[in-house]
């Protein structure tokens, strides 16, 4: 990279690390950042959290449930194969851009979180269900000392790929429905104005965000995962 921005007109195709270092460090102590990032986040990691929490819910409805399995198989099956640009642009149809990011960080974060959390609540191993149903144990202590160590580890799998997919996808939203102040629309204006550096610098913050959420939430399922079974 460092190479190909030293050739004459390279910088417009792209930046050298020193200068999108330099303009990060230029952008870090700017309001409009700050605003640009806490926008970014509330919406696509909240997206996140709001699909991970119904995904749950579902799977583990449908877990013992066929018919209800068999009616949600459709949805999610369209939408783990429509492209995310298809359904960017059928919801600007009825969605403000603001709401966008958030319904598409839905869309993409369900089907795998769902399909895996359903799949540990089929590998639950029977005979304990046996065992607690003979000693009556409360539901509540059977979802915390059965279901959940079963499903937290498929939980978990699923999370660290949908957090990457939520925020490219979430990203990808924002710029082609470009919500004012807004990851997304910093990296429009820097393509449109040929701001190279900018560019680069904006993606690096969304890499940055992408693992930093990823860490923290990860931490967070290990720290419930360490607790539930006692």
């Amino acid at each position: 990279m460092a190479l190909a921005a030293a050739v004459p007109n390279g910088s417009l195709l792209l930046a050298s690390p020193a200068r999108v270092v330099l303009r990060l460090l230029e952008l870090l102590p700017t309001a409009a950042f700050w605003q640009a990032v806490v926008n970014s986040s509330l919406h696509i990691f909240g997206g996140f959290l709001l699909s991970c929490a119904l995904a749950a819910l579902l799977a583990a409805l449908a877990a013992g449930r066929p018919w209800l399995e068999a009616l949600l198989a459709p949805p999610v099956a369209a939408a783990k194969a429509v492209p995310v640009a298809s359904f960017i642009i059928l919801a600007l149809v009825w969605l403000d851009s603001r709401s966008l990011p958030l319904f598409i960080s839905v869309l993409v974060v369900f089907p795998p979180v769902y399909l895996n959390v359903l799949e540990g609540l089929r590998r639950t191993d029977v005979r304990l269900l046996e065992l607690a149903r003979v000693y009556r144990v409360p539901l509540r202590r059977r979802i915390w000392g059965i279901y959940l160590p079963q499903a937290l580890p498929y939980f978990r799998s699923a999370a660290s790929l949908a957090l990457g997919l939520c925020w490219k996808a979430g990203a990808a939203a924002e710029v082609i429905g470009l919500p004012t102040g807004t990851i997304g629309e910093r990296l429009y204006t820097a393509k449109i104005y040929l701001q190279t550096p900018d560019l680069f610098a904006w993606t690096a913050v969304i890499l940055l965000l992408s693992a930093g959420f990823e860490m923290l939430f990860l931490a967070a399922v290990d720290g419930l995962a360490g607790k539930a079974g006692r």
